[in-house]
């Protein structure tokens, strides 16, 4: 449970000063300091969860980079296999072409 404190007898004197009874105002300052208790937290458990808020983002820092890593070497490795595929297709219609090229020369020749 955190500590927190909460002036309940100047809270009290407020509300009576503002119509409510004695015990309407009392019982008001004991449940509000009752709940702010409950939901209010410490110094240290703030610096406790920044702490664990920084951890987890330095995971997802490491974590994102490693993906990011994955996925260049994946890119370059697909580039690398369209190049090659590319290198491929120039090469044989290069070979094709010489050889069209070759054989209407040969045809021609002979019509001559």
């Amino acid at each position: 449970m955190t500590a927190f404190i909460l002036d309940t007898l100047a809270y009290a004197d407020a509300l009576k000063a503002g119509g409510f009874s004695a015990q309407q105002a009392e019982t008001q300052a004991r449940a509000l300091a009752e709940i702010l208790g409950r939901q209010m937290a410490t110094k240290a458990e703030v610096a406790e969860h920044e702490s664990n808020l920084q951890r987890d983002i330095e995971s997802l820092r490491v974590e994102l980079k490693r993906d990011i890593r994955e996925t260049e070497l994946k890119l370059e490795a697909k580039l690398a296999e369209t190049k090659a595929d590319l290198t491929r297709w120039v090469v044989g219609v290069g070979v094709l072409q010489t050889t069209i090229v070759v054989g209407v020369l040969l045809k021609v020749a002979k019509l001559i």
